[in-house]
């Protein structure tokens, strides 16, 4: 390893978990809801009120700390970005570099039940993203394009791996697309649960089949329900960010929709995601602080050409998708990623949802472990 590294350890001070508490019971509720709304218009009043009771009163946050700290943490200074890394060396002594990229509304929580499975074969190696948890934020916001570079060279420059694989899912997924696409030399395969990448089309491209239509028109559907915080979050991220970083029932009420929806709960969070499994990623938001700088990211969508690759270049290194049909952002078809995506590998699952390493856990490793032997990792 080289440059500048430090090893970490989470140790949140006890003020801040009493202060939690308190904020907890200060809680003040809003005065009504529609009647029967369920989830409809957000976040459930009466499971938001269960959740933040069981946070105040039976959530260990020690006990995550512990599983954390089980763990190698580092802290990698990246053209002077504080980057959190959670690494689990391979149990052979030797295996294949894996890099693991989170999204929003998760973190590295997400990968924290399957990594030491993973690292039967492989090394793998969990960055939070930048202004995510323990992560600096950087000075303004940057797109999942600079992630990329920032990542190729933490793996290389810093953490000394001349070339590695990398997997992702929501903004991992997009920056993992990125790391195929532009640092081929050194991110040998690239595997994603979720596509965020579009085509870039130039005149003379064969025109989107019925299956790439009706997918699009899915997607458009899918904005009239559920892209809400998007635009708040890619426009006046800094106005939510008063309330959420103020409240915590209200960042939890904010996080928790998103896993409510965005699973393959079919209406009943708790199917996929235990109030533990859920606390313990928005109390890494909370005692971070980081709910703000998280969502600058966001602005890539309005100011950032992020989301294509260049006019006539594609991802040649191979590509594995697995498609997990309860995401609300469901996989476009094959053949869409083929148009600029070396895809060599493609599974569809029989369930799970967005948050695939949490809710799929076995065949999320199997997922990966079958990419790896198919191109020789």
């Amino acid at each position: 390893m080289t440059g500048a590294i430090r090893a970490f350890r989470v140790d949140v001070p006890q003020a801040e978990i009493d202060d939690l508490r308190l904020r907890l019971a200060e809680t003040r509720w809003p005065r009504e809801e529609p009647v029967d709304a369920g989830w409809t218009y957000g976040a459930n009043m009466a499971y938001v009120r269960e959740l933040c009771t069981y946070w105040a009163d039976g959530f260990d946050w020690r006990a995550l700390e512990t599983r954390i700290n089980a763990r190698e943490n580092l802290i990698v200074t990246v053209e002077g970005q504080d980057i959190h890394v959670m690494r689990v060396k391979a149990k052979g002594g030797k295996g294949t570099p894996l890099l693991l990229t989170h999204g929003w509304p998760g973190s590295f929580l997400e990968f924290i039940d399957v990594v030491d499975r993973l690292s039967e074969r492989f090394e793998v190696i969990v960055p939070s993203l930048p202004g995510y948890g323990f992560s600096a934020a950087p000075k303004k916001p940057i797109d999942c394009r600079e992630v990329a570079r920032l990542w190729r060279h933490m793996m290389v420059d810093h953490l000394g791996y001349p070339s590695f694989i990398a997997q992702g899912g929501d903004w991992g997924c997009l920056v993992t697309s990125w790391l195929g696409l532009a640092h081929g030399d050194v991110c040998k395969a690239i595997h994603q649960n979720m596509w965020i990448m579009r085509p870039n089309r130039a005149e003379g491209d064969p025109p989107y089949d019925a299956e790439e239509i009706a997918w699009l028109e899915r997607r458009k559907e899918l904005t009239r329900f559920e892209t809400a915080y998007q635009a708040i979050q890619s426009t006046k991220f800094q106005t939510l960010a008063y309330g959420l970083t103020d409240s915590p029932t209200g960042l939890a009420a904010w996080i928790t929709e998103k896993f409510h929806g965005w699973g393959d709960t079919r209406g009943d969070v708790e199917s996929r995601f235990s109030k533990d499994r859920l606390l313990a990623n928005i109390a890494l938001y909370w005692f971070t602080g980081s709910i703000n700088s998280s969502t600058w990211m966001y602005r890539s969508i309005v100011e950032s050409d992020n989301f294509q690759p260049p006019k006539g270049q594609r991802i040649t290194v191979p590509v594995g998708v697995a498609h997990f049909p309860g995401d609300v952002f469901a996989t476009p078809p094959r053949q869409w990623v083929e148009r600029f995506a070396n895809v060599v590998h493609w599974t569809t699952m029989p369930a799970g949802g967005h948050f695939a390493a949490m809710e799929e856990p076995d065949a999320f490793v199997e997922d990966v472990g079958v990419f790896a032997d198919l191109i020789g990792a």
